[in-house]
């Protein structure tokens, strides 16, 4: 299989046919093998947000953080659903792991699962592109070996969604066995489904899987693990960007104007060599082929609620 031949094809929007996709999913199992539950990550490298299948503004995020190998990337998950792309979205991030694989991280994100996938859009979007469901089992079955998080020159921790009342280190994390479908509790789900919250303490989640977490949780697992802050994603915020938990946690969302209403920026995060931050913020590429003419209608208003 030509890597750099399927990533080229992949980059103008042209999907890979269904036994391409086979082959690369293969080399993708091997190549993730490598990587341990939470993957430890050399800086400099650029931290990506929730993608979401809106592959123009991938492009657009290329263009501007660079592509890779110049760039180093590290993606949180949530590759698929939502927007019109996600086979392409998925298969070049998978593509350039492959290529690159210790310029380049992919974790999983709590899309990145059988469930969500058969209710978000990815599962049809598989069908309706080849013709039956195979590459979105190709693809389903190797998520199950993405890893869990990733901490950056041991200072920074990256997971998709946040912490677990289950968890107090990284080695409790890296004892995990994360071969399988995202549960739908436990400390596995808890890592792909938490978010922040300003009350302290655990809290039940809206979204029913994960806890919601206080700034004194996202403290003591900070200071008992040597990290200078949490670095996540998995939650819409409308400067692409947003501090919380008095600067101990950011939160990356680099899908612009989400599902192609809502009228948020994007953003990713470059972090040097000596582990400073530098945010990009970007607004939607340009709407080409398919997804044209549509009649989408951007809106200002921040929405209520999205997985």
């Amino acid at each position: 299989m030509q890597l750099d031949e399927c990533i080229t094809k992949l980059l103008g929007c042209q999907p890979l046919n269904e036994t391409e996709v086979r082959l690369l999913c293969a080399q993708a199992k091997n190549a993730l093998s490598r990587d341990a539950n939470v993957r430890s990550v050399r800086p400099p490298v650029t931290i990506v947000g929730d993608i979401h299948g809106q592959f123009h503004d991938l492009l657009e995020l290329f263009r501007i953080g660079g592509y890779a190998p110049s760039t180093n990337y590290l993606f949180m998950g949530d590759y698929v659903d939502r927007g019109y792309y996600s086979v392409e979205c998925v298969s070049v991030v998978v593509a350039l792991k492959v290529r690159y694989p210790e310029r380049v991280t992919i974790l999983r994100g709590n899309h990145e699962s059988r469930q969500i996938t058969q209710v978000y859009g990815f599962y049809d979007e598989c069908v309706r592109k080849y013709g039956n469901a195979n590459v979105w089992k190709y693809f389903t079955d190797l998520f199950d070996h993405l890893p869990l998080a990733a901490v950056v020159d041991d200072r920074l921790f990256c997971p998709h969604g946040g912490l677990s009342p289950s968890l107090d280190t990284v080695d409790q994390i890296l004892a995990l066995d994360r071969t399988h479908e995202v549960p739908h509790e436990g400390p596995v789900c808890d890592l792909m489904w938490s978010d922040p919250d300003d009350r302290l303490g655990w809290g039940i989640s809206p979204r029913g899987a994960g806890y919601t977490f206080g700034q004194d949780i996202s403290d003591k697992f900070n200071h008992d693990n040597g990290f200078d802050f949490i670095v996540r994603a998995h939650q819409l915020v409308m400067e692409g960007y947003n501090w919380t938990h008095e600067g101990r946690l950011v939160t990356i969302f680099s899908a612009p104007n989400y599902c192609y209403r809502c009228g948020n920026m994007a953003a990713i995060m470059e972090v040097d060599e000596y582990l400073s931050s530098n945010f990009i913020q970007f607004d939607p590429a340009p709407r080409r082929g398919g997804d044209s003419g549509l009649g989408i209608q951007v809106t200002q208003r921040s929405p209520d609620y999205f997985l």
